[in-house]
């Protein structure tokens, strides 16, 4: 019995595998000591890229900001983007797709 529920365990998940492996089509990155930024794309659709600054450099309050987006391909065929921002006010995204909260 535990032999079939492992092999349907690993039939379904070989069955959701993507059918074929993404490539990397563009690949950068520059790293500092207070600062970085990177750009990535695959063959896929997935696509991102981000900057990040730290701030406060040397205090107490001292935190990263970083600004980015990313996009993919969904299941339905559509390019979903969503860009944010991370900083001490924590991830704040945004894209057409998203829900927006109402206001207080």
């Amino acid at each position: 019995m535990k032999f079939i529920i492992v092999f349907a365990a690993l039939f379904a998940l070989a069955l959701a595998a993507p059918a074929e492996d993404a490539v990397v089509l563009k690949s950068e990155s520059e790293v500092g000591p207070e600062s970085f930024q990177y750009a990535y794309a695959t063959s896929d659709g997935v696509e991102a890229e981000a900057q990040g600054q730290l701030k406060n450099v040397g205090s107490e309050d001292e935190a990263i900001s970083v600004k980015g987006s990313y996009s993919f391909v969904a299941d339905d065929g559509q390019t979903y983007t969503v860009n944010y921002v991370a900083d001490e006010n924590g991830f704040q995204p945004q894209g057409a797709h998203l829900p927006v909260a109402p206001e207080a």
